[in-house]
């Protein structure tokens, strides 16, 4: 299995802090400002990367998202082409694990084998997808495992005990858990029900845990940061990206300078604690 995640939050709990996660829509605003964005994440504070992969019918994202896609879509964004800015991001870093997160049916219409091996070739490092329940594990989990790809799981606040030994089935990685219940960017997470729901993921697996959905600031960032292993955010990135979509330097200098500040909050967390 690609090495790049654990290596990674093997770095973070050497430096005593957590990571952040940031989300973007592969092609967002359109391919070429999209790929600058992406290039530098890193050096703004990203410890690990989601690319949404550009679907039409993206049904656990909110109207933010949902609109990235369609500007990417519109922008003549592809499956094929999603991996090209991946192939693109490595081509100046090796390093920062990146996950392709999205939807099963255009990997079905690509295929299922020949995605996986370019996304492989291409450089990603893991898979999140929010349609395919452990119940149909054969459909993508268990052939991205056996060529190497982590298959990362959402837990959400209605994943009960007798649920959540199923969803951590074949889970590698990292664990993804959703901070509330419903679309992504509709509400902000509640901070106890974070950190209890973190202490019971972290009794029942030994891999790291990520929060996302709801946290939206630098202040929510740390928060998050200081219970879990990473703090994801999505939303925020990609309304910023929204705002200046007919200006593709804003769109990358602004996005940067939103990253860095969530940075400073999430490195920042424990040590003010």
């Amino acid at each position: 299995m690609t090495t790049r995640i654990a290596d990674r939050f093997t770095l973070l709990k050497k430096e005593n802090r957590a990571g952040l996660i940031i989300f973007i829509t592969a092609g967002d605003p359109e391919p070429k400002t999209s790929l600058e964005i992406l290039k530098g994440l890193p050096a703004a504070g990203a410890d690990l990367i989601e690319i949404g992969m550009p679907f039409t019918d993206p049904m656990a994202d909110g109207p933010a998202i949902q609109a990235a896609s369609l500007r990417a879509l519109k922008a003549g964004m592809t499956l094929k082409k999603t991996l090209d800015l991946v192939r693109g991001f490595r081509e100046g870093d090796k390093a920062t694990p990146l996950v392709l997160m999205g939807y099963f049916n255009p990997i079905y219409i690509y295929g299922v084998e020949r995605f996986l091996d370019d996304a492989i070739k291409a450089g990603v490092d893991g898979l999140i997808m929010v349609d395919l329940p452990p119940e149909e594990d054969a459909e993508l989990c268990l052939p991205a495992i056996r060529k190497g790809l982590a298959f990362i799981r959402l837990a959400t606040p209605t994943t009960d005990d007798a649920r959540l030994p199923k969803v951590l089935s074949n889970t590698s990685g990292f664990v993804y858990y959703v901070s509330i219940t419903g679309i992504t960017g509709t509400a902000s997470a509640n901070n106890a029900h974070i950190e209890s729901a973190v202490t019971r993921l972290k009794r029942a697996t030994p891999l790291p845990v990520a929060v996302g959905f709801g946290i939206n600031t630098p202040e929510q960032a740390a928060t998050v940061a200081r219970v879990a292993d990473a703090a994801v955010v999505g939303t925020a990135v990609v309304k910023i990206i929204a705002d200046n979509a007919k200006m593709p330097a804003d769109a990358v200098a602004k996005t940067h300078r939103f990253i860095a500040d969530l940075a400073a909050g999430v490195r920042g967390a424990r040590v003010n604690a």
